[in-house]
């Protein structure tokens, strides 16, 4: 059988979450689900948890990578729990276990994690007019290497399939 994709969705945390970033997290999830890709979060509130319940909500297999050491901070719809107890550079490990990601809004954990799959040079798209880390680079490189352009999506369906083509591109 083979490796099922993984697809890791990255965005706010509680801090800047809306109800507009929860239907638009919630919809990606479910999306990668349809997709029959696994999905991966830093397993957490916000963009983390809306991804999480739309993933579950569509039949799909949901692992959160968590910063603590403790499994009972997880969201609780993720299916398999990886309690890092490596804190912040626990965005290596999320960056580098998604076969691409897609960025919902943002901060500076999300920027953190996009700098970490950036330079491992995974594919990544980002949806457009949700704020943040997205909207700032949508359709841009992170810098002057132009190694990963980050392709800008204006849907959750579109971000699922830009984000499955680019992967099976590579």
């Amino acid at each position: 059988m083979a490796k099922r994709l993984q697809i890791l969705i990255i965005g706010n945390n509680e801090n800047g979450f809306t109800p507009d970033l929860e239907k638009i997290a919630y919809e990606t999830g479910m999306e990668v689900a349809k997709s029959g890709a696994v999905l991966i979060t830093g397993g957490l509130g916000g963009v983390m948890k809306a991804a999480s319940h739309g993933a579950k909500e569509a039949g799909g297999l949901v692992i959160g990578i968590i910063p603590q050491a403790d499994s009972s901070f997880a969201n609780e719809y993720c299916d398999v729990v990886i309690p890092s107890g490596i804190g912040l550079a626990r965005d290596f490990l999320t960056a580098l276990s998604g076969d691409g990601l897609i960025i919902i809004g943002g901060g500076s954990g999300t920027l953190s994690e996009a700098c970490a799959a950036y330079m491992y040079k995974r594919p990544m798209v980002a949806i457009k007019n949700t704020g943040g880390i997205a909207d700032r680079y949508a359709d841009q490189y992170l810098d002057h290497r132009k190694q990963m352009k980050i392709i800008g999506a204006s849907s959750p369906r579109e971000a699922v399939k830009l984000i499955l083509d680019r992967i099976n591109s590579k």
